[in-house]
């Protein structure tokens, strides 16, 4: 069974930096990882994901630039570097993984608060 455990959440003013991790459990049964953020009355919409294989990632526009994706495969770790936050960054911050076989994500954490001050 594929867990996620994510750390790393708390409160930044704006241009500061935050670093997420994410544990993935029973790694080789998941082919990618990535960070989901779900903002006050919005979505939850796909920010950052990276394949454990090859590395190759993705990055919405909104954060391109800001937000980096890495993985360390013999940790079964994923982290997302989060610099120069704006208060529009504010929101909870799931990890997420892709099952084998999955094309979509279809395994989540529980998410971590990620709060930037004005």
């Amino acid at each position: 069974q594929v867990q996620l455990t994510e750390r790393g959440g708390g409160l930044v003013q704006a241009g500061g930096s935050l670093r997420l991790s994410c544990f993935v459990s029973s790694r080789s049964w998941t082919s990618s990882v990535g960070w989901f953020r779900q903002g006050p009355g919005q979505e939850r919409d796909l920010v950052a994901g990276i394949s454990w294989r090859g590395g190759t990632t993705y990055l919405a526009d909104s954060v391109k630039g800001r937000f980096t994706i890495s993985r360390d495969n013999r940790d079964n770790t994923a982290f997302l570097e989060m610099n120069s936050l704006k208060p529009e960054d504010t929101a909870v911050y799931f990890c997420a993984a892709k099952r084998l076989g999955s094309s979509s994500y279809d395994v989540f954490g529980q998410g971590t608060q990620v709060t930037v001050s004005p």
